[in-house]
């Protein structure tokens, strides 16, 4: 097989998902085939099964929690002792964050979105997949915390942190759309769309955006707390 070799030293869950993210960021989605996965580790495409027996699905829910989980230092390399105790100091973080609950919520909603962007090539992969992983979980548990603390109750918290999901993902969705390749035959600009085309040439940083957005979601969802 050429320059691929037989020897799976260091192969990890770790290392493969994050070289399946340099050939989904750099070449797409639909691009990361096990074999194309393998060469870039430099090992048999059958090594990968190893780690995710059951195949392409198994590692992009694997992608999926590795994306979400915004707390883990991207790139790390570890096993799966250095995994668990890096997910105890995390929870022990976590229980000893004093920051305003707002605060939280703000580090948590910027850290999610700069993850979903980094990496939009897998948004797809979002789509169809529950939020039921661990990271998912603990990213829920920061949420529901958080605006207990500000106040809210029963089903205000579930929809405050549905809303807030749903507004971060929606706005990168918004954002790498507004980013990506123009159709062939844009639509003109003409009368029948006046407001817009009066304010097409106002500025609209997306960092901006995002945090007008943000503050505004916050302000409204505990102002009758």
């Amino acid at each position: 097989m050429g320059g691929v070799s037989r020897n799976n030293a260091g192969l990890s869950a770790d290392r493969i998902i994050t070289e399946a993210l340099r050939i989904i960021d750099g070449q797409g989605l639909r691009r990361l085939t096990m074999r194309r996965l393998g060469d870039a580790l430099e090992v048999e495409a059958m090594a990968i099964y190893h780690h995710f027996p059951l195949g392409k699905e198994q590692l992009f829910d694997a992608i999926v929690e590795y994306i979400t989980d915004v707390s883990r230092p991207r790139g790390a390399d570890t096993d799966a002792d250095a995994d668990a105790e890096e997910n105890d100091a995390e929870a022990d973080d976590a229980a000893e964050d004093d920051r305003p609950w707002d605060e939280r919520l703000r580090t948590w909603a910027h850290d999610y979105r700069a993850a979903l962007l980094h990496h939009s090539g897998a948004l797809p992969l979002f789509i169809h997949r529950r939020p039921d992983t661990e990271a998912a979980l603990r990213a829920l548990e920061l949420q529901y915390a958080a605006f207990a603390e500000a106040g809210l109750e029963g089903a205000d918290i579930v929809r405050a942190a549905s809303a807030l999901d749903a507004y971060v993902t929606g706005a990168v969705i918004r954002q790498v759309r507004g980013e990506g390749l123009a159709s062939a035959q844009p639509a003109a600009v003409d009368g029948r769309f006046g407001t817009v085309a009066r304010l097409s040439t106002v500025e609209a940083e997306p960092e901006q955006v995002f945090d007008a957005g943000l503050e505004a979601l916050l302000r409204s969802v505990v102002r009758d707390a």
